[in-house]
């Protein structure tokens, strides 16, 4: 069996958790189908901006493994909202 280093069983549970916000997003905010893409690539942009913050920071609240839960959970669903208000509902 191959073992995961450390760093990448957090890099690919960021990605999942981000993942997930942007699908849950989606789906409490609708739009046409492309628009999923746009909530991804802004949870995952978000979810390690914030992780980065609170690892610079060293903000400790929600911390699994190295994963900071809370500052990378709010920066994801900051950009989230950024993304949502910036593409309008025109599209």
């Amino acid at each position: 069996m191959i073992a995961m280093p450390e760093s990448a069983s957090g890099v690919v549970l960021g990605f999942l958790l981000a993942s997930f916000y942007g699908a849950a997003f989606h789906l409490v905010f609708g739009g046409p189908i492309k628009r999923i893409l746009v909530y991804l690539a802004a949870a995952w942009v978000g979810f390690f901006i914030g992780q980065f913050v609170g690892d610079f920071l060293n903000f400790e609240l929600l911390k699994l493994g190295k994963i900071h839960l809370a500052s990378a959970s709010i920066g994801a669903w900051a950009m989230l909202l950024a993304a949502w208000w910036l593409i309008g509902q025109d599209s």
